[in-house]
């Protein structure tokens, strides 16, 4: 028990000092753009479930890989707080609020955003790819994938936890994300397990990017906490 006390200490001991700090210095104020996007995800679950909304968020919020491109990007950013329709919605507003919340402090809410649209992002062109490269190919999709919707926003949760894990050194963390999507993909291999996989490496790459170039003017915001 004390060599996982020490664990966690080590690995969360400087970030949790960071949140504990901020929201007891400035309460929710440390969190305005967390709370709006937990409040927007809201009102999207809730649109989205009655008959006269449903195609609205469809058409401002939700990406598949048959539709344009230009279209498809114009709605990705919006996608990442429309919350999956078989999944529970306070599954989605807990990952918001925790994961996001965190960044947020950790981060600033501008590179929080930023990290959260490129694993998104990331997640949306690959759906593109794979259902070019077809079913039969290790890295493919099927033809049908086309028509589903993309992930919400659990492909910009993982992607924030994966690099906060790497922004503090917390590799046993982040060893166990990657992991676990893994595990996802092997057991169900659809659509927005690999999808979560490409967000994965999207942001694994922009921190090996970083930590070569950290000193670099046009990288050096990634290491910067300050909001």
């Amino acid at each position: 028990m004390n060599a996982l006390v020490r664990l966690v200490r080590a690995e969360w001991g400087p970030p949790y000092v960071t949140v504990r700090e901020a929201l007891v210095r400035r309460t929710w104020r440390a969190l305005p753009m967390t709370l709006t996007a937990v409040c927007l995800t809201s009102v999207l679950q809730f649109v989205q479930n009655q008959s006269w909304g449903f195609q609205f968020v469809q058409n401002i919020g939700s990406v598949r890989a048959e539709e344009p491109l230009g279209l498809a990007l114009l709605r990705t950013p919006l996608s990442l707080f429309v919350p999956a329709l078989d999944l529970p919605v306070w599954g989605a507003l807990l990952q918001i609020l925790f994961v996001f919340g965190i960044a947020e402090i950790c981060l600033g809410w501008w590179r929080t955003l930023v990290i959260a649209y490129a694993a998104t992002l990331a997640g949306t062109l690959y759906a593109r790819v794979g259902i070019g490269l077809g079913a039969h190919h290790p890295l493919g999709l099927p033809a049908t994938d086309a028509q589903v919707v993309d992930t919400g926003p659990s492909a910009a949760v993982i992607g924030l936890a994966l690099f906060l894990c790497w922004r503090y050194g917390a590799r046993v963390t982040g060893s166990v994300v990657i992991a676990a999507m893994v595990v996802e993909v092997v057991v169900k291999d659809n659509l927005a397990g690999k999808e979560h996989i490409a967000a994965i490496g999207a942001v694994v790459l922009l921190c090996s990017v970083s930590e070569l170039r950290q000193g670099s003017p046009d990288v050096a915001w990634l290491r910067d906490t300050r909001g």
